[in-house]
């Protein structure tokens, strides 16, 4: 293209490289998209979905860029007499800025290759990130500081990292709210198609969809419980029912495109992989998981495990066993997931497990307050729902009602802030079993009344949801199997 060549003082998104190698660019190529546009307002519809301002390596066509979509997407031509008002002159060698994009637009011949010139801007801007990227992690180091251990500096890289290879998505900068509002748009049309009309990823427990939703995408959602009443369990259900409903498509570009259930990761601070995988087994199989560690089955109950353990093969859980990690690893495993395996939900049991990136030196109630803000954080970088479990202090024990209440959160004032949903698992049979009284007298045979109707019974308490209701979901609970399930009524 023959449009005279721009100063090159500067270019968007670079540092300047110890050997004064200039970040790479091409000129012609923003030039010839530009050109396109300004002869047919089409050409836009074919690169806005990919392409973004900050990926042109010049400021003016950065600029022209922005005008150029700000008139299109209001309904308005972009011409040049359209962009007179919009942008300010300057003398660039001998031309003015509109006299340079009159030139843009006397030059362009077609829109046929409007998205081969825009791969080519948007590819190289991603690699002149790398290139700062990979600047800034040579200089972190060289002059790292001591608290700035090299395990940290490799999950900001890769944290960055991330930020690129994520097709579409860039950190920074304020959405408009009509571009919030086509996608909250988007999300109510398909809650409308989708079987159950759920917004959110299913449970698979249908009163508790009912009162959620289902789980929403960028939600830290806390499940608390004191131990024994099967939060654990809970949590593993959710999780296969997930999995178990997994289906996906491919688009157009080649990418998978979850349209049931969902990729679902794990972390089980507390248990192991098979101690897990037993505990699905035991639910899927309905033979109690103590017996499947004995090994106290007939062969009837072991056909019925080996089919489970088939079905369970092609169900997208992944499971991370490690203990004792910090929130910064649990982000960097995350990332690192969805980006070679994808990811719809995520699973922590359980925060109290977790540590601070800069380990323990602060108290603790700072230490949990640096952990639920980045999973709150994490959820909303990628995108996904994340269930986190908590422990309830033994406050509970204290009063007569058992139920939990939000003040009974351990650390609870982080937790309770950060948390978009609070739920609380709570199990009055649990309780009465532990207080029988004598038998033959009167409060015996009230006890056997009150704890055949807690048989088999327990309630998810939400105590706290940003976008919905409040209330007791009743759910069956089946201890054997270590099962939550809808409430036959």
């Amino acid at each position: 293209m023959s449009v005279a060549t721009l100063p090159r003082a500067r270019h968007a998104g670079g540092v300047a490289s110890t050997a004064l190698r200039t970040p790479p660019h091409n000129i012609e190529a923003e030039q010839a998209l530009l050109g396109a546009i300004l002869l047919n307002n089409e050409a836009f519809d074919r690169v806005s979905d990919f392409l973004k301002p900050e990926h042109f390596s010049e400021d003016l066509h950065r600029r022209i860029f922005e005008v150029l979509a700000a008139l299109i997407r209001n309904g308005k031509v972009a011409n040049l007499t359209t962009l007179k008002s919009h942008i300010a002159d300057a003398d660039l060698g001998g031309l003015t800025v509109n006299q340079y994009i009159a030139r843009l637009a006397a030059e362009a011949t077609t829109i046929i290759n409007a998205s081969d010139y825009a791969e080519v801007v948007r590819d190289l801007a991603i690699r002149r990130n790398l290139i700062v990227i990979g600047g800034d992690i040579a200089n972190a180091a060289y002059d790292a500081p001591i608290d700035n251990p090299p395990r940290q500096q490799i999950e900001e890289a890769e944290r960055r990292l991330y930020a690129i290879a994520e097709t579409g998505r860039y950190d920074g900068g304020f959405q408009s709210l009509s571009s919030a509002t086509a996608t909250a748009l988007n999300m109510a049309a398909a809650a409308y198609q989708r079987d159950g009309h759920l917004s959110g990823l299913s449970t698979g427990l249908a009163d508790l969809d009912t009162k959620m939703g289902g789980l929403q995408a960028s939600d830290l959602i806390v499940i608390a419980g004191r131990p024994g009443m099967g939060k654990t369990a809970l949590a593993t259900n959710i999780a296969f029912n997930v999995a178990k409903a997994y289906q996906a498509k491919t688009g157009p570009d080649g990418h998978k495109k979850t349209v049931d259930g969902g990729i679902v990761g794990f972390f089980s601070l507390e248990m192991s992989a098979e101690q897990l995988a037993t505990r699905i087994i035991a639910e899927q199989a309905e033979i109690a998981s103590y017996r499947i560690r004995r090994g106290a089955i007939n062969d009837a109950e072991f056909a019925k495990i080996a089919d489970a353990a088939r079905a369970m093969q092609f169900a997208p859980l992944h499971i991370d066993q490690t203990g004792g990690i910090s929130i910064a690893q649990l982000a960097a495993r995350a990332r690192r997931l969805k980006r070679q395996s994808g990811l719809d939900l995520l699973i922590v049991d359980y925060i109290q497990l977790l540590s601070a990136s800069r380990g323990r030196g602060e108290n603790r109630v700072q230490e949990v307050t640096e952990i639920t803000t980045g999973l709150k954080a994490l959820a909303k970088e990628l995108n996904v729902p994340i269930i986190a479990l908590s422990q309830l202090s033994r406050q509970v024990e204290q009063r007569e009602d058992k139920r939990p209440q939000l003040s009974d959160l351990r650390e609870s004032g982080s937790i309770e802030q950060d948390a978009d949903v609070v739920m609380f698992v709570y199990r009055e049979e649990y309780y009465l079993k532990n207080r029988e009284p004598a038998e033959g007298t009167a409060e015996h045979t009230a006890w056997l009344d009150q704890i055949e109707r807690a048989r088999g019974r327990a309630e998810c308490i939400i105590g706290k949801q940003r976008h919905g209701p409040t209330g007791s979901v009743p759910l069956a609970f089946e201890e054997e199997f270590t099962r939550f399930s809808n409430l036959a009524v």
